[in-house]
């Protein structure tokens, strides 16, 4: 069975750090992408980040960009998301997701092979003015 089981996250202060991780089983870690969903209070789940873990391209939306990387550790099939310089609107549940190929062009994300099954149980970052 596929499984992505999410860690990290928690408490943080704005402007410091915090990084989740999502380690994947069950499928070829190396031939898929992983993607980062956040979901803020009161607001509509939204795609923030993405690596292929094929060719380690990596994509951010514009809010994220020069803030967050996204990395993958293929010995440990786990990807991270390092977040820095957090503000109080990085606040929200994040999730992960395999998908077969994941891009971000002109403000629009390309999501192939996105699954309903393969998804992190989701960890909440909160980050306090």
């Amino acid at each position: 069975d596929v499984q992505l089981v999410q860690s990290g996250g928690g408490l943080a202060q704005a402007g410091r750090s915090l990084r989740v991780s999502c380690a994947g089983s069950g499928f070829s870690f190396g031939a898929y992408a992983i993607g980062w969903f956040r979901q803020a209070p009161g607001k509509e789940r939204e795609m923030v980040s993405c690596i292929n873990t094929r060719d380690g391209s990596t994509y951010y939306s514009e809010s994220l960009r020069g803030r967050f990387t996204v990395s993958s550790d293929s010995t440990a099939n786990t990807v991270h998301l390092q977040m820095n310089s957090l503000k109080p609107e990085d606040t929200g549940v994040y999730h992960c997701a395999a998908m077969i190929l994941c891009s971000y062009s002109r403000g629009e994300w390309r999501r192939v092979g996105l699954r309903s099954d393969w998804w992190g149980q989701g960890t909440q970052v909160t980050v306090a003015a």
